[in-house]
């Protein structure tokens, strides 16, 4: 099995404190995931003024305070990017940011240099944004929450007519037609990761339904991944037993923090743990040929049995039910040879629990 990529989802656990993000990339680092995300955006672009927030936010925030206002107070500038990506590059982990509004997009990607775009669950129906992201030409991870395949298929024909760079007018025809055209097909194959999603948080283990990733692998036959929204790590590490590529996980320094995302997410050592189990899998997953392994071949003489004389067996006796059984170690004839020897006559003496 390939190495399985994956990404802290930091989100904005920073709670608006670039010292506290920069702590998060050296966390992160250390628990050895390949990258680890921020989301950008301008609360202005992205929510409107009476927004109302989603449930689990009423619960981990001011209920007072608008979704707008919980947003404002978490935003980065412009120059705290440009701090994270040179933490991330002292501490070897990919950097890593979801653009939520068309100047975040431009931020990132044009000032920032990023190297791949995720696209969260919210925007899969956003059809003006997902076409300017493709029109970046830079990889795609696509969050598949709240989605139905048909609105996946969508919003992938949308990305293929953006990476196709097609000089007419956008509409949904087009769309499709980009997405059935080969060369359409070759630049999702390309460039497009899709992730299964259950946007909740947390989820609740029961809406969950991993095997959604092997239907939309065969839908769409793309590499598909996992973003986990349930508590602990037992899911993440079920996902990458069922062939996910790509895990994203949400961190946090401490869940008793302020904030939207905190009790949704692993502190570092659950983090580290997650890492740890997912390569550990990865090394069992295995090619699938049923054979004996190195360590199984130097164990099976100990575990397989001989047949031995259950009792003194003279030569010229025939060997029957009463003087032949099978023990430890298997080094002599198999018992799978039982009833070959039974009746055949000894050509030797035997003295008990010594092998024929």
């Amino acid at each position: 099995m390939d190495k399985t990529y994956i990404i802290a989802e930091a989100g904005v656990n920073h709670n608006g404190s670039l010292e506290r993000a920069k702590k998060m990339i050296k966390v992160a680092a250390e628990a050895g995931v390949d990258a680890i995300k921020f989301q950008t955006f301008k609360a202005e672009n992205l929510v409107s003024q009476t927004a109302p927030k989603a449930e689990y936010q009423l619960k981990t925030t001011d209920k007072e305070e608008s979704q707008y206002e919980m947003l404002k107070k978490l935003e980065l500038d412009e120059k705290a990017y440009q701090e994270l990506i040179e933490c991330c590059k002292k501490h070897n982990i990919e950097f890593l940011s979801t653009p939520f509004d068309f100047d975040s997009l431009s931020l990132l990607v044009n000032d920032c240099g990023l190297t791949k775009i995720k696209i969260p669950s919210g925007e899969i129906t956003n059809a003006p944004f997902l076409l300017a992201i493709a029109q970046t030409r830079k990889p795609v991870i696509l969050s598949t929450g709240m989605s139905t395949l048909s609105e996946i298929e969508l919003a992938l024909s949308v990305l293929a007519f953006g990476y196709l760079n097609k000089k007419v007018i956008p509409s949904i025809e087009e769309f499709l037609a980009a997405y059935s055209s080969n060369e359409g097909q070759e630049f999702l194959q390309d460039k497009v990761t899709i992730l299964h999603c259950t946007t909740e948080y947390p989820a609740p283990y029961d809406e969950i339904n991993l095997k959604c990733m092997e239907t939309l692998e065969k839908a769409f036959g793309l590499p598909v991944g996992y973003s986990d929204h349930t508590k602990g790590i037992a899911i993440p590490l079920a996902a990458v037993a069922r062939g996910a590529v790509l895990i994203e996980k949400h961190f946090t320094l401490d869940k008793s923090l302020p904030g939207p995302d905190h009790k949704a997410s692993l502190e570092p050592d659950e983090l580290k743990s997650m890492v740890l189990g997912i390569r550990q899998i990865e090394k069992s997953i295995g090619r699938g040929i049923k054979i004996p392994t190195e360590s199984e071949i130097r164990n099976k003489a100990i575990a397989r049995k001989s047949l031995v004389a259950k009792e003194l067996i003279h030569k010229g006796d025939k060997f029957t039910a009463e003087n032949l059984t099978m023990k430890r170690p298997g080094d002599g004839i198999s018992p799978i040879c039982y009833w070959e020897k039974i009746g055949k006559t000894a050509q030797k003496d035997y003295q008990p629990n010594e092998k024929v």
